[in-house]
């Protein structure tokens, strides 16, 4: 098969579809890679890297696109790109399209088939093309939220684990998935007083047990929510239903019962946010205030901290990768049914039942 790799044009985003170590395993395999110049440059991959695991270089994202019969990416494609898709071609992605109906739309209108990482499933349930971005996410969520409840950029001037004599700060966790469980996991490494909310009963079992009481747990029902919101210094968003738009479970009138200074850090607005007042943001311009209340709400956090990110992206999906290569992408799919969990859009329809409903579009079985 030939497999292209093109550069990620988000701002700030140094991740690459594929690293060289991948490229080696596929080239060995039989198949052609094609990856744009510098693609992986930012992230210590050169090009004589690439060439060096037998990739073949090209000079521009139009010729890297046309190349390939499929597609491999980190980010979901901007609209420019959607529209240098064929029918015949597979793109492999992080697509979060229940939060954009004008990436859906362009996907559909190109005929491609489009694979998303963050439904793909796994059989013990859980989502494995996402637990690595999830893992990060939330350990980097702790970071910048002490970051910034740091004064000089609008925060509350609090140190996350407080000192002898001065009291830690208060983190709310809403969600016990993955991000939350590793937000969690930093934050009561630093020190802080750590609440998590989750509304399963025996997800609050799990997480009691995992920290030995070290993080309190919480039914996640509006009124209690409410209650932690108040007093805390760093709330993060962390909650996910798969391939649908997330819940705003933080409504703007909650926004004004908070301490001025306090942060709010929404891992979840690839998915449109939990927070009411979320936008999103990017790494260049982080941050914005609304009430007073600090607002992180940058749509590819991972990508903070690219390196690290990708190489850890590329251990779970080079294996599929590898599938489709070997046996042809509707064969993979036919025999894989979490990989065909991933399918979200393909002869020019929505395939994936929550990104239909949350986009109002028709779904296709």
């Amino acid at each position: 098969m030939k497999i292209s790799v093109p550069k990620e044009i988000k701002n700030h985003e140094y991740r690459v579809g594929l690293v060289p170590h991948a490229v080696a395993e596929l080239t060995h395999q039989g198949h052609q890679v094609f990856v744009e110049t510098q693609a992986g440059a930012e992230i210590g991959f050169s090009d004589q890297d690439y060439i060096d695991a037998g990739a073949t270089i090209l000079a521009t994202a139009e010729e890297t696109f046309d190349a390939g019969e499929m597609i491999v990416k980190v980010k979901e494609p901007q609209l420019h790109e959607c529209a240098r898709l064929k029918p015949s071609q597979t793109l492999f992605t992080y697509l979060h399209l229940a939060a954009d109906k004008p990436q859906a739309e362009a996907l559909m209108a190109s005929g491609a088939t489009c694979i998303a990482y963050e439904t793909v499933t796994e059989a013990a349930g859980g989502l494995p093309l996402l637990r690595p971005m999830s893992e990060v996410a939330g350990r980097i969520s702790v970071h910048v939220g002490a970051t910034y409840l740091h004064k000089a950029f609008g925060g509350r001037g609090v140190l996350l684990g407080g000192v002898p004599g001065v009291a830690p700060a208060k983190v709310v966790i809403i969600g016990g998935g993955v991000s939350g469980i590793n937000a969690a996991q930093m934050a009561v490494g630093l020190h802080a007083d750590v609440t998590l909310f989750d509304i399963s009963g025996a997800k609050l079992i799990e997480i009691d047990q995992l920290f030995h009481g070290r993080v309190k747990t919480a039914y996640s029902s509006k009124g209690a929510l409410a209650e932690a919101i108040r007093d805390a210094d760093l709330v993060i968003g962390a909650v996910l239903i798969p391939g649908a738009a997330a819940p705003k479970l933080v409504t703007r009138d909650m926004l004004k019962t908070m301490k001025q200074g306090a942060v709010l850090v929404d891992i979840a607005i690839d998915q449109g946010g939990c927070f009411e007042t979320s936008h999103p943001t990017t790494h260049q311009d982080p941050i914005y205030l609304v009430d007073g209340i600090v607002h992180y709400c940058v749509a590819n956090m991972p990508g903070a901290v690219a390196r690290t990110s990708t190489l850890a992206l590329n251990n779970a999906t080079l294996p599929f990768v590898l599938k489709m290569a070997r046996m042809g992408v509707s064969a993979a799919l036919a025999a894989d049914p979490h990989l065909r969990n991933g399918l979200n859009v393909a002869n020019g329809k929505i395939t994936y039942q929550a990104v239909a409903e949350a986009l109002h579009l028709p779904f296709a079985a």
